[in-house]
């Protein structure tokens, strides 16, 4: 059940990430600056925060089926930089300071060399 909740969560959220995504870009012309994917980031890191404020606070208990459907499934779905937003604030709330640096530089400086090196391979074959 934990499962098809995520999986409805995420087929949700990717949906959601692309007409926003979509949206936004018919809308606000910052040029090859891709805008609907930046703010959609924002957002995401916005709603998870305050969903994980409101459980850390105790001031609502969700049943894990429905936690997972919304973190991980619909804002999993929407944007992973949310939950990568997460994981870092989590270890810089939690005082690893130098984890929650190696975090976001490994994910972000990782990430772009990922793509450079998937796009080199394949474009050279």
């Amino acid at each position: 059940m934990i499962w098809l909740a995520i999986g409805a969560g995420g087929a949700m959220g990717a949906l959601l990430r692309h007409a926003s995504t979509l949206w936004v870009s018919q809308r606000v012309a910052w040029g090859p600056f891709p805008a609907g994917i930046f703010l959609v980031n924002l957002a995401g890191c916005l709603a998870i925060g305050l969903l994980a404020g409101v459980l850390a606070s105790s001031r609502v208990a969700l049943d894990e089926r429905v936690r997972v459907f919304l973190v991980v499934g619909l804002l999993g779905g929407f944007t992973t930089f949310s939950s990568f937003g997460l994981d870092t604030f989590t270890l810089l709330r939690g005082g690893q300071t130098s984890l929650a640096l190696l975090n976001a530089v490994g994910q972000l400086v990782g990430g772009v060399l990922a793509v450079w090196l998937g796009f080199a391979l394949t474009t050279r074959l």
